[in-house]
């Protein structure tokens, strides 16, 4: 299958850890940075090639040795000092520095994002060279250390556990350590001038004005965790926070750990509340289960989704198969020329990606039953937890929890244009 995009990522080579270090002035959208790589090559090489936006390099080095390099388009091509063997693990140290612009592409610019006060990042799928250098392919996983040096009146927040925070005059380094392999894609960072308050145990990074909305619109968040974790399994990492950014933003943006609003989610009403269960979905379907290509991205959008309409039901809302019916005669009042398991890059995020995921989810659910049902979902999630997965992967490990063909019903709702009925 053709990647969807296939100037980004590179399958010759694995980064296991990435150790970034970012001065960031908020006045002018200046990052300085050193990106710090650990690489381990998947066949012989004498070239890397990284992914990088508009930036200045001013040297690279592997294991410690200068190396020749030519950025141009987006990629750093680093002329390695001797070839790596399959196999050999090699450091790359890039040092590069310029005002950060968002990646182009079909849904406009991706990645880092200036706020009116601060910064956000959106990364998925293709932004994360917006800001640091990187194998930016959902099907490389690594861990991360993130430090950020910024005016001491912004907070920062990036994945993971902050495990330090330094002031020295009139700035402040915050240090993340995020453990758990994460997507280039997934990498966030957020700086604003925000308060942290305690909400049904989640932390919240707000505007100070915006508290009261904050802790009534995320004060199920607790419930919602509870009944996911019942339903998909245990969480799957360390923590768990969301960012409420100072600027109206179109939807919210996913991240490994976290999850980002605009203030215009946060209405005192709990109007965005099925976008609250959604992002937190993402942490196990898509976050720590992650697709290794994006032609499957049902199996993020579509769960996402149908986490959606779990909560609904479990909520005292309608039910999921009331959530079902309706979106199943929205969907099948359009034109049928669309394929779930393979939409294309125009249509990555079309609606039908995540509706007829959420279908195709709940048909399998009532071909199932629930108890077989939920049973697969949590091995599903215990089995593959912070691993990559594609729909192949699914299918079998559908198959292997029950005696009944659903061969023929996975290929219907997946590959199929027409759309199935319910079961």
């Amino acid at each position: 299958m053709t990647p969807y995009f296939p100037g980004h990522g590179d399958h010759r080579y694995m980064v296991s850890r990435y150790d970034l270090s970012l001065k960031y002035r908020v006045s002018n959208n200046r990052i300085d940075g050193t990106a710090l790589l650990t690489v381990t090559a998947a066949e012989p090489l004498s070239v890397l090639e990284l992914d990088l936006g508009r930036f200045r390099v001013a040297g690279v080095a592997v294991d410690g040795v200068a190396a020749r390099h030519l950025h141009d388009r987006g990629k750093l091509r680093v002329t390695l000092p001797w070839p790596l063997p399959t196999g050999a693990v090699a450091e790359v140290e890039v040092r590069y520095s310029g005002s950060p612009v968002p990646v182009r592409s079909p849904w406009g610019g991706l990645g880092w994002e200036e706020l009116s006060d601060g910064a956000l990042v959106a990364g998925q799928p293709i932004g994360a060279p917006s800001w640091f250098p990187c194998n930016d392919r959902p099907g490389d996983k690594a861990s991360y250390r993130i430090a950020v040096t910024t005016a001491s009146p912004y907070r920062v927040i990036a994945n993971g556990v902050l495990t330090a925070q330094r002031r020295a005059g009139g700035t402040t380094t915050w240090i993340y350590e995020q453990r758990e392999p994460m997507a280039s894609y997934l990498a966030s960072v957020q700086i604003g001038r925000y308060q942290v308050t305690q909400v049904a145990g989640t932390r919240v990074a707000h505007p100070a004005r915006l508290g009261a909305r904050v802790r009534h619109d995320f004060g199920r968040q607790g419930e919602m965790m509870a009944a996911f974790t019942d339903l998909f399994g245990p969480y799957p990492f360390t923590g768990y926070v969301v960012v409420v950014a100072d600027d109206e933003l179109d939807i919210p943006i996913e991240a490994q750990g976290m999850s980002i609003f605009g203030r215009n989610h946060v209405d005192g009403r709990r109007g965005s509340e099925r976008l609250v269960a959604h992002e937190l979905a993402h942490q196990w379907f898509g976050n720590s289960l992650t697709v290794s290509r994006w032609s499957d991205i049902w199996l993020q959008e579509g769960f996402a989704t149908y986490a959606e309409w779990l909560w609904s039901e479990s909520s005292g809302g309608p039910s999921a198969a009331s959530h079902a019916k309706r979106w199943h005669q929205r969907l099948a009042a359009l034109r049928q020329d669309f394929v779930l398991a393979d939409p294309g890059v125009d249509t990555l995020f079309d609606d039908r990606v995540y509706k007829r995921g959420a279908l195709t989810v709940h048909a399998l659910r009532r071909t199932l039953g629930d108890e077989v049902f939920f049973s697969m979902l949590r091995d599903w999630t215990a089995g593959r937890r912070h691993a990559n997965v594609t729909t192949q992967d699914f299918a079998g490990h559908v198959q292997r929890h029950t005696t009944l063909p659903v061969g023929p019903l996975l290929s219907a709702w997946l590959h199929d244009k027409p759309l199935p009925p319910i079961p």
